[in-house]
């Protein structure tokens, strides 16, 4: 099987965002690959070792880009693209999706292209829907549990109801959730390979495509404001006077 996974550079999960001079900085904090993507590499490796087959990872970006195909590539793809160009900029997530959609048809063959959930940074969630839309290809979403059956692949979706089944012709395109098994550690050997890779770089004249058109734009970007809390102990012999210390500071605050 020809299996690609969309994968993407995000800050670490422990960054705060904030804003200065009208843009959004996530500050010094260390870059590494979307969270949400590790699961879909996973499931794409899976897939590969029970069919047999080819995991290439793909991702858009400028140079820190490299970082999320990097760990792909340890934890054990077999290639790696990265699509970068300098007229890439403030792309938003159709227009990403629209450029992973010409990559995939570049690569040509593909039979699934998986990806996250969602991206860590804009949490917007619908790259996935909209590349598929692109291709003509099913979209499979949510999925935790994947299964093929020749040129069929039977899905598990964790949805907020419960799990739902649905069945699709391939090609398709997965998003995956946590359900769908924890993403394996680059091994030590994995690490030192895809240090030395060689990383191919796709212009967007290269896959065909001009620069497309952001449909999202942001207008003004303000910090949230400060909501200082303080918490305050109620403190007493025995429960009865911890709850009348209590009825008496709600009623005292109503009267305020």
């Amino acid at each position: 099987m020809k299996l690609v996974a969309c994968v993407k550079t995000t800050p670490d999960t422990t960054a705060a965002v904030k804003v200065e001079n009208g843009k959004a900085t996530w500050g010094d904090a260390p870059l590494v690959i979307n969270p949400w993507d590790e699961y879909a590499v996973e499931a794409a490796l899976k897939l590969k070792e029970a069919n047999g087959g080819n995991v290439t990872v793909i991702s858009v970006g400028g140079e820190e880009a490299r970082i999320a195909l990097k760990h792909a590539l340890a934890m054990g793809a077999d290639d790696a693209v990265l699509i970068s160009d300098p007229a890439l900029v403030g792309v938003d997530p159709q227009a990403v999706a629209h450029i992973l959609t010409a990559a995939i048809q570049k690569l040509g063959g593909v039979d699934v292209a998986f990806f996250g959930r969602q991206a860590i940074d804009d949490d917007s969630g619908t790259t996935p829907a909209q590349a598929a839309r692109l291709l003509g290809w099913p979209a499979l979403t949510l999925v935790s549990v994947i299964k093929v059956d020749g040129r069929s692949l039977r899905v598990e979706r964790a949805i907020e109801e419960g799990r739902q089944i649905v069945t699709a012709k391939l090609p398709a395109v997965v998003s995956l959730v946590k359900d769908s098994g924890e993403p394996r550690y680059p091994s030590f050997m994995g690490i030192r390979k895809a240090s030395k890779a060689e990383i191919p770089t796709w212009s967007l004249s290269q896959i065909g495509i001009p620069v497309p058109a952001a449909v999202i734009e942001h207008v003004t970007l303000i910090n949230a404001p400060v909501r200082e809390v303080v918490c305050e102990l109620i403190t007493g012999g025995n429960p009865q006077e911890i709850a009348e210390h209590l009825a008496e500071k709600i009623l005292g605050e109503k009267q305020l």
